[in-house]
């Protein structure tokens, strides 16, 4: 009899840790790698009693079709650039979030808490993402080569570096190159533009030693030909990859400024707990938190100025562009050596 009355005490005690788990809060992320390590995460639910499930993305293709799938209920919180985030809150897939609930935020350098001054993440007066880290394309070049750090991106076309140029194989990008160069608007190429920013890349293909693709491939090339000057795609992440080879390189944001991502945190339209989606946020702004980022990926954080550049300049956070689907095809007639026609049809 003393049993039977005392099983269900027992059968509670039981079952206690998983209804525990079961009725806990969940924070849903969908990220980059590097941007939710196991042991942060570990911290955070331990200091908030939550559980966090994290999803990690390796494309924005891939981002998009996640986070557009149920139309955003299936995340609380995401991570993605300026231009991803500007398609986003066109598609309605965000939700305007408050800054002044989220106290870090002060912690952040001011260029990162002037909202409206950063394209793509407000609307209607309302903000829609919270910066959090980013990386600006700038030039890195052999210090033995270069007595003083290259002025300007026409460095990349000067004709005595022919042979000992790396650039970065990507359409887009190179277009914007191009046409910031040229004084033009990098990402909104006027049609009657294209024939000249064309012939420039052709000029580009001409004095490069070759296009990359990936960063350990630029590092490779850096070394084995005496490379004296490289456009940084992955910017201060290849000069980390760089000088801890041994290299003796410097990293310069020339005078037109530098095409520059910058990965912002918003909150899906469908998500359970903005209150806690909020709360990491917070969390990812406290200086040991964004410390690890710069220390682990060498991605820059928005709490401190990064270091190892010569002079500080613009960054020009990038954009959608007028046709992606254009530029792409150009690049591919360029980069193969095919004159595309003077006049490409738009």
């Amino acid at each position: 009899m003393t049993y039977l009355r005392l099983l269900p005490l027992i059968l509670l005690t039981m079952l206690a840790p998983a209804l525990t788990q079961a009725n806990s809060q969940t924070l849903r992320l969908l990220v980059w790698p590097g941007y939710a390590d196991a042991d942060l995460v570990e911290e955070f639910e331990s200091r908030h009693q939550v559980n966090v499930e994290v999803t990690l993305v390796g494309s924005d293709d891939v981002l998009r079709k996640k986070l557009a799938h149920n139309q955003g209920a299936d995340y609380d919180l995401i991570a993605a650039n300026t231009a991803e985030i500007e398609y986003y809150i066109g598609q309605q897939l965000l939700q305007p979030l408050q800054p002044t609930r989220i106290a870090n935020t002060t912690r952040q350098l001011w260029r990162f808490r002037d909202y409206q001054k950063i394209p793509g993440i407000t609307a209607a007066g309302q903000v829609y993402a919270i910066p959090y880290t980013y990386s600006d394309m700038g030039l890195i070049y052999d210090r033995k080569q270069f007595s003083t750090p290259p002025q300007s991106i026409t460095s990349l076309w000067d004709p005595q570096y022919r042979g000992k140029v790396l650039a970065f194989n990507a359409s887009s990008h190179n277009f914007s190159l191009a046409s910031l160069a040229r004084g033009r608007d990098p990402f909104r190429i006027a049609n009657n533009d294209f024939p000249q920013v064309t012939e420039q890349l052709i000029a580009l293909r001409r004095n490069v030693l070759t296009f990359y693709s990936l960063p350990e491939e630029a590092a490779d090339l850096f070394r084995e030909h005496s490379v004296a000057l490289l456009f940084a795609n992955y910017g201060r992440q290849q000069l980390k990859q760089l000088q801890d080879a041994g290299a003796d390189v410097g990293y310069a944001i020339p005078r037109e400024g530098a095409l520059a991502w910058l990965d912002c945190w918003a909150i899906s339209r469908g998500a359970q707990d903005v209150a806690l989606a909020e709360a990491w946020i917070n969390f990812s702004l406290e200086a040991h938190v964004s410390r690890a980022l710069t220390e682990r990926q060498g991605l820059s954080n928005t709490l401190e100025e990064p270091p190892g550049a010569e002079k500080p300049g613009q960054l020009i956070w990038l954009r959608p562009v007028e046709d992606d689907a254009r530029r792409a095809a150009l690049w591919q007639r360029i980069l193969s050596g095919e004159r595309p026609p003077l006049q490409e049809a738009p």
